[in-house]
């Protein structure tokens, strides 16, 4: 994801607040009207640069929203720079695509059906329903999923606003939503079983991925064994009540919009390869841990022991001095009689801090609920935060790790590296005859890819495809 691409615009939004414990901190903001995104979600996730996917999301959810149960609300849709394919709603009128899902998507149909799906949450009020009982999935995109309860709770960067987007649904909620998707997206003018199809998409991908490592679609949106099914005949109700009109699918039309989108990672912000993390934009780079588990976003860096007993975070340290930099991280981990120390890293002028980081027990006394070696980095105007946190009295194990990592901090000065580009979307024409297979191989997507793109076109790699037929494949 977009590490820092946020924060180099928002400069005075980079603080160390999203390391901090959450002890007594409400999960959830007021639901209240609304005609912006949260600045905590497009902090987390960034916000995707495409005007003409905007525009579209943003006519069609307004329209959708008019004609909806709550329709003098007040919404806002927005596009977040993410690869993960997922699509949330907030109960304050937010709703949120991925440019994942974005991609996947292969006709306008397939995304109004959701779309309304995501308002119908909206219009149940679902979110305001999981709110009062406190459902959501605590912990953040990675540190949720692999990190050990301690860990979570002493880096967690999961923040009021980005906590509606693990809103957990139900059964019920969901049929409720498809019920709405269906009617919402039928009454303006798209054919709802598109939607039904899309859900097969998501359980392809779904199944293609393995393991979950972040939330998806069908994590937040759990599915049911019928729910295809149960969507169709919901369609084709919706579609006789309307008697003879025709509902629109617009597949080439959606296809377009598609062209040059980003696709999968973007390593301009930075990747992991061969045991390092290389970010070509702010050139620098710095080793990671044989077999910690690693997570990109626009706020951080994460890396974490595969156990869940230490983390390494990399975040931006603010604007002002090397040693005010220090002193409020000191401050902000909470730490008790820190020790900072001067030192230089490849060139680097940095500030060593080490310390016990303390907090609240369950008796209400203090505790100490991490140990911290951390180091803030100056690299010209820019300040780094590299924070190695872990379990109370395990410096002696993982301190030589986080040093060992603060001191691989360097230049990046490799062309390969520097000049890394992402994946886009790409529209292509099918010639007559083609199976999708053979178009993929015409267009130089090696075999082994095949059943992605697959995927990514909502059909089989067998599939003829008739001449003139657009379909998408990625490239450079």
């Amino acid at each position: 994801m977009n590490l820092f691409s946020f924060f180099t615009h928002h400069p005075r939004l980079a603080t160390f607040g999203l390391l901090l414990p959450l002890a007594g901190a409400t999960a959830f903001r007021a639901p209240q009207q609304t005609k912006q995104a949260d600045p905590e979600v497009i902090a987390q996730f960034g916000l995707l640069n495409n005007e003409p996917l905007q525009k579209f999301i943003d006519v069609k959810g307004q329209q959708m929203a008019a004609i909806s149960n709550r329709a003098s609300y007040g919404y806002n849709f927005t596009i977040v720079d993410s690869p993960i394919i997922n699509a949330f709603a907030a109960p304050d009128g937010n709703v949120y695509f991925t440019r994942g899902i974005m991609a996947h998507f292969n006709n306008e149909a397939q995304f109004a059906g959701v779309l309304g799906h995501e308002i119908g949450h909206i219009t149940a009020k679902h979110g305001q329903k999981q709110q009062t009982r406190s459902t959501l999935a605590t912990g953040a995109l990675l540190l949720g999923s692999i990190f050990s309860s301690r860990i979570a709770q002493m880096a967690q960067p999961l923040s009021q606003g980005v906590g509606l987007l693990f809103l957990k649904y139900g059964r019920d909620d969901e049929r409720e939503s498809d019920q709405l998707g269906v009617a919402y997206s039928t009454k303006i003018g798209y054919d709802a079983s598109q939607m039904a199809d899309f859900f097969q998409t998501l359980q392809r991908e779904q199944a293609a991925s393995g393991a979950e490592a972040v939330p998806d679609f069908l994590s937040s949106h759990p599915n049911s064994a019928d729910r295809y099914t149960t969507v169709k005949q919901l369609a084709a109700n919706a579609k006789q009540q309307v008697g003879g009109r025709t509902l629109t699918v617009n597949r080439n039309s959606y296809l377009r919009m598609l062209e040059g989108l980003p696709y999968g990672e973007d390593p301009r912000q930075g990747f992991v390869e061969g045991s390092m993390f290389y970010h070509p934009d702010l050139k620098f780079q710095f080793p990671v841990p044989s077999g910690w588990k690693t997570q990109n976003s626009p706020t951080q860096f994460q890396m974490a022991e595969p156990s869940g007993k230490a983390v390494q975070i990399l975040t931006t340290a603010g604007n002002g001095t090397l040693e005010a930099a220090a002193q409020s991280l000191a401050e902000q981990l909470k730490l008790q009689s820190p020790q900072a120390s001067r030192t230089t890293i490849n060139g680097f002028p940095a500030v060593a801090v080490q310390g016990n980081q303390v907090g609240q027990s369950q008796s209400g006394g203090q505790s100490i609920t991490a140990s911290t070696l951390s180091y803030v980095i100056q690299d010209g105007k820019r300040l780094y935060a590299l924070i190695g946190l872990c379990a109370p009295n395990t410096l002696d194990t993982y301190g030589t790790q986080f040093q060992r990592v603060a001191q691989g901090f360097a230049r990046l000065t490799d062309a390969s590296k520097l000049n890394r580009q992402s994946e886009k979307v790409r529209i292509k024409t099918a010639k007559a005859g083609q199976t999708l297979a053979q178009a993929l191989t015409a267009n130089g997507i090696p075999a082994k890819r095949h059943q992605e793109l697959a995927i990514l076109n909502g059909m089989q790699t067998t599939d003829k495809l008739s001449a003139g037929m657009l379909y998408k494949v990625v490239g450079k």
